[in-house]
């Protein structure tokens, strides 16, 4: 939201906002273009009669009296997805959705697109490297947009990305996630058939044939209107901690990005972009240079014996994937993973059997808890041995106190051992830049 409204400013309108808190970085990044308000909190009087349309985000609910003001003035209210829609629907929308991954998947289509110099808009999840802002509306012919599975807002419980009615179309797979709103497995994969059903007549759709759920969801669909392409992992080969692609004309190229799923995210990303017009030469030529997304095994710091790795795996399957990766991309050393489990889906004592043998890989696992965050959510705790059943590894270890994991992080021998930190939140304000100093 904070981004969009970035855009919107940028490109000559007159915005303002509101919400009910303002956190960093979208606090710092609003004050810089002039868009925070001077209170937090909704006030009505803001919305006046001359105000064009309003953006709705999720922390408005339907009693919102802002919200209220708007309807009483006749005011156009759109959701974020719908005014996305509204402002690209005379372009080529190219729609990335998928349970994992489609935060990568996107960065690899618009980090290849601004290397050969194609002109275009995006909104993706992450701030990305080479990007000022993470929404970008212009003229441009098309726009390449991550679609969130996650309801629209208080007034629309539908997911998101059906709102963008894609032209182009990828899933990089289905693993259950937001019991929140999707409180049962079923009901979370319906959701992806309603991604499938806005596939237009002689529209594209590309998806992970790894995944087999996926691969069944999409052959229930009637896709005799539509072209449907599977795709792999790309043909790879790793030596010495490198990743290298084997590439159609039999030679290597060494990226910096590796493991299983994100060579899935890769081809999947080069089937989008050669049927956008960019070429196979393109493509290589400018993936090589690609280093990956914020938070997404992103390097912290590094040195001859160790690096440490910054993820926002969260769900069951991003984990797996995350640790599985780092764990084979250096197999003469350890690893130790630390995962806080944020959301209320893993905090939720009838989902965390979903991470059962996800959690394998690590040589030390660790599972942080902060009870705040589950007093938060009106949640009962969690044991460490309702935990290790639920992962099943009896090995693992819990800590709830932040201060007390630092320590146990930054006393250890980091020589031939790694660490991966994953989360969605922070835990609990733990010093993560001076920890990565510590270890390296």
């Amino acid at each position: 939201m904070h981004s969009l409204a970035i855009a919107l400013k940028v490109a000559g309108n007159d915005v303002s906002g509101s919400d009910d808190h303002f956190f960093d970085p979208s606090k710092s990044r609003l004050a810089a273009h002039g868009l925070l308000p001077e209170n937090e909190g909704w006030y009505p009087e803001r919305i006046k009669s001359d105000v064009d349309f309003v953006v709705l985000g999720m922390h408005a609910k339907k009693d919102n009296p802002e919200l209220q003001k708007a309807e009483g003035l006749n005011i156009p209210v759109y959701s974020f997805p719908e005014f996305i829609y509204e402002a690209s629907k005379d372009k080529t929308r190219v729609v990335i959705a998928g349970s994992h991954g489609k935060t990568t998947t996107t960065s690899m289509v618009m980090h290849v697109l601004q290397e050969i110099g194609k002109d275009f808009d995006y909104m993706v999840a992450a701030q990305l490297d080479g990007f000022d802002n993470m929404v970008k509306l212009s003229n441009a012919p098309v726009i390449v947009i991550e679609g969130d599975e996650y309801t629209t807002s208080p007034l629309d419980l539908r997911p998101k990305f059906v709102h963008y009615k894609h032209d182009i179309g990828l899933i990089t797979g289905i693993a259950w996630d937001h019991y929140n709103v999707y409180p049962t497995f079923d009901n979370y994969v319906d959701q992806f058939r309603l991604f499938l059903n806005e596939t237009p007549a002689n529209g594209f759709l590309t998806f992970s044939a790894d995944d087999q759920l996926l691969s069944e969801v999409v052959s229930e669909h009637d896709s005799d209107n539509f072209e449907a392409v599977a795709y792999k992992a790309h043909p790879h080969t790793v030596r010495a901690g490198k990743t290298y692609l084997l590439l159609p004309n039999g030679k290597e190229m060494e990226v910096a990005i590796f493991g299983e799923h994100n060579m899935q995210n890769l081809q999947g990303a080069k089937n989008l972009l050669l049927k956008i017009g960019v070429s196979e030469d393109e493509f290589y030529q400018a993936i090589a240079s690609f280093k990956g997304a914020a938070k997404r095994m992103e390097v912290m710091g590094e040195n001859e014996q160790s690096v440490v790795y910054l993820d926002f795996a969260h769900a069951p399957s991003k984990l797996k994937a995350t640790a599985t990766a780092i764990k084979a991309q250096f197999d003469d050393r350890s690893l130790v993973a630390c995962l806080e489990l944020h959301t209320f889906s893993s905090l939720n004592k009838e989902f965390i059997h979903q991470y059962q043998d996800t959690f394998n890989a690590p040589d030390e696992a660790i599972i942080f808890i902060d009870p705040k965050a589950v007093e938060r959510k009106g949640l009962d705790p969690i044991s460490v041995e309702e935990l290790r059943t639920a992962f099943n590894r009896a090995d693992l270890k819990l800590f709830n106190d932040s201060a007390r994991l630092y320590d146990h992080l930054s006393s250890q021998s980091w020589t031939k051992q790694n660490l991966l930190l994953m989360s969605s939140g922070n835990f609990a304000g733990m010093a993560l830049n001076e920890l990565k100093e510590t270890i390296i």
